[in-house]
């Protein structure tokens, strides 16, 4: 018997065949299309000899055609084009939109391929990092190893090399939980990159939701053929797993690689335009991405397509996690205005696939009330743009107004997202882990740019520097560029460890991007999209400055974890905002007045446990000069300990300034005086009778 037309349209693209009635050919597949705007589909394909096919899809119903085909068997090419009508002459007939593979001929037409979901996981289970202790690390699979000397020529740039046992133990040592990967879907490049001879390096133009990119698999795993592409990956996920490490796919559902209505149709435009696309009054296409079309939420179509995918990743390919380029164009109704009860927010909550893996938001498009940071709903995880300002304006942007003789903010932003940005997130229900705190990103200047460079430098994109952000919060420290100036480079450098550590010390979910642990430099360019090249690769032989910040990096990571370990893994929660206490350069409590007073650049930050017990105190000391403090007395002290209050004793055990490896190791007491450099962070762990000992 056949399956029933309503079961039938539940499987979209091609599917398992129903069990044959008596006579009919064993070998044949069910292919399922939904295409609106045509009015009966035939299916195009090669069969077992390689010739070319074609199947009817003769039955239809709402949208939805579908049929038999024979032969259509693993490793077919196939796409839909209107039954009776001219095929194209560039021989581009649409997509699958649900295509598990896709390959472009030898005339640059894309088909999609028919695969099977065979793979020896051996075993793999995810992770499962709390938000607590995870800790995001943002890389590009080909960049991340392009350039590593311990990974084989013949893995670098792929999902093998970004699994190799060199590029794993750096994570580790790192301390990352998760590797977020920019866009591993297939895409394509722009009409104007082509035309300027560059290519889409970042991958944000996606052509199939369901197929990986086949250009980041290894040579030997393309010449096998799309099964072994997908494999490649699924191997890459299983060793990280093995290793601790989750998988969070950067993901781009709100627009598709078909632009505006002057650009090229590959799939979803000639199956059905309006069912896919968002459209004014007039028939336009209403663009809240920037990239000339935007999915349309409110449409039932997009629903189970963009769901489908995020299940396929999660059950295909065991992934951990997704993070949603431009996430308010996915939340906007039939008004085109956001919601956080959208239905497809709501949707993922409810789904027992899809709410139990990492959910993070990028909330902000380019349409009316665009910027939604801290309205996501519970579930979700939102990219921190307040605290990347405040981090930048505090420490770089900061300290060059100071050095320029003029004025600088005060403390209080950054006590704010230090303790979580619960002004933020409050309003939704959300504590501190909601927040993914970040300096910098793929988009945008690096870490070593940030401090090196006082405007962008893209002339090599081809748009005579117009593109990429002007207002960047960065300062060069004197000189445009890289300098070979001892005092310059150790200025920046500490500016650059000010920001690390406090995005490592600050509450909720903090990610690095890859390469600003060693220095990476993209020479000012800060929209480096369309540099497949050393430009944005990452260079593992670091200079001193590199080197250098890899070591402070990773122990501000190990601080971070001590700090955590005594915390439950909900923490912190809304209500236990008092176990973080602040206090001013002569350790009592800040005052109102130091608060609102924009001359307050230093401030001491005491952290606690439910348990009671100090876990440590972190001097912020935002001006140009050193300052003499005194570190809380005992009876700032009886909240957490009362009995042992008096003896506390405070070891140093890091600092950014110049000087502070020379007393690591130095005990101050509760309430004696210690000096704390100028521009710089200072770390004392709490030595306490009663205290466990530090691992």
């Amino acid at each position: 018997m056949t399956q029933p037309a309503d079961a039938v349209l539940r499987v979209p693209g091609i599917s398992a065949p129903p069990a044959p009635e008596d006579g009919q050919d064993q070998d044949v597949v069910h292919v399922s299309v939904f295409a609106p705007d045509l009015e009966a589909v035939d299916v195009h394909y090669t069969d077992p000899a390689g010739e070319p096919a074609v199947a009817s899809l003769s039955a239809a119903a709402d949208g939805h055609h579908h049929g038999h085909a024979p032969a259509l068997r693993p490793g077919a090419s196939y796409a839909f084009w209107e039954s009776g009508a001219e095929l194209p002459a560039d021989g581009q007939l649409l997509l699958d939109p649900y295509a598990r593979a896709i390959v472009q001929d030898d005339a640059g037409a894309y088909w999609g391929v028919h695969v099977t979901e065979d793979f020896d996981w051996g075993g793999d289970a995810p992770p499962a990092i709390p938000w607590r202790d995870t800790v995001i690390y943002e890389a590009h699979v080909r960049g991340q190893s392009m350039l590593h000397p311990d990974v084989p020529a013949e893995l670098r740039g792929t999902y093998a090399g970004m699994a190799h046992p060199a590029m794993v133990a750096h994570l580790l040592a790192l301390g990352v939980t998760a590797v977020q990967l920019l866009p591993v879907h297939l895409h394509i490049d722009e009409p104007h990159l082509q035309d300027l001879g560059l290519p889409n390096y970042w991958g944000y133009n996606t052509l199939g939701f369901f197929a990986p990119h086949a250009d980041y698999a290894s040579e030997a795993a393309r010449r096998a053929g799309p099964q072994a592409v997908r494999n490649e990956l699924k191997g890459m996920i299983r060793l990280l797993h093995q290793a601790g490490l989750e998988v969070i796919l950067d993901v781009v559902y709100n627009h598709t690689a078909e632009g505006g209505k002057d650009q090229k149709t590959y799939s979803w435009r000639g199956l059905g335009d309006t069912a896919y696309y968002r459209h004014d009054d007039a028939g336009n296409y209403l663009d809240t991405t920037g990239c000339g079309n935007s999915l349309d939420f409110s449409s039932p179509a997009v629903l189970e397509l963009v769901l489908g995918s995020l299940r396929h990743w999660v059950r295909d390919y065991h992934v951990d996690g997704f993070r949603f380029d431009l996430a308010v164009t996915l939340g906007r109704g039939e008004d085109n205005r956001f919601s956080p009860r959208h239905p497809f927010l709501e949707a993922i909550a409810a789904d027992p696939l899809l709410s139990h893996v990492k959910m993070i938001a990028e909330p902000w498009d380019l349409g009316p009330d665009g910027w939604q940071t801290g309205r996501f709903p519970q579930g979700f995880a939102d990219w921190n743009d307040g605290f990347r300002d405040t981090v930048r304006d505090f420490w770089v942007a900061g300290r060059g107004a100071l050095e320029g003789g003029g004025q600088a903010p005060n403390v209080a932003r950054l006590a704010s997202v230090l303790a979580g940005s619960r002004d933020t997130f409050a309003a939704s229900g959300r504590g501190p882990l909601a927040s993914v705190n970040l300096v910098t990103a793929h988009d945008g200047f690096t870490l070593r740019d940030l401090v090196s460079h006082h405007r962008k430098h893209n002339e090599d994109n081809g748009e005579s520097n117009r593109d990429g952000a002007e207002h960047n919060r960065s300062y060069n420290h004197g000189v445009e560029g890289m300098s070979g100036d001892e005092a310059i480079t150790a200025a920046r450098l500490q500016t650059a460890s000010n920001a690390m550590g406090t995005l490592l010390l600050s509450l909720g979910v903090p990610m690095i991007t890859a390469g600003d642990e060693f220095g990476k430099t993209q020479r000012g360019n800060n929209n480096a999209y369309c540099q497949d090249n050393e430009l944005s690769w990452l260079d593992w032989r670091p200079d001193a400055f590199g080197q250098d910040m890899l070591r402070r990096t990773q122990a501000f990571a190990r601080i971070r974890r001590e700090f955590l370990q005594h915390q439950p893994f909900v923490y912190p929660a809304i209500a236990e905002s008092s176990y973080l206490l602040w206090f001013n350069a002569e350790g009592t409590p800040m005052r109102q007045e130091q608060w609102t007073d924009g001359g307050t650049r230093l401030v001491q930050l005491l952290l606690g446990s439910p348990s009671g017990s100090i876990d440590g105190l972190v001097v912020f000391n935002g001006e140009l000069e050193d300052r003499g403090i005194r570190l809380p007395g005992a009876e700032s002290l009886q909240d957490f300990r009362r009995k042992d209050a008096a003896s506390t004793r405070f070891e140093l055990r890091y600092g950014t300034g110049a000087r502070s490896h020379l007393r690591r190791g130095a005990r101050v007491g509760a309430g004696e005086t210690d000096t704390a450099e100028g521009s710089s962070i200072t770390v004392y762990r709490c030595d306490a009778p009663g205290l466990q000992p530090r691992p």
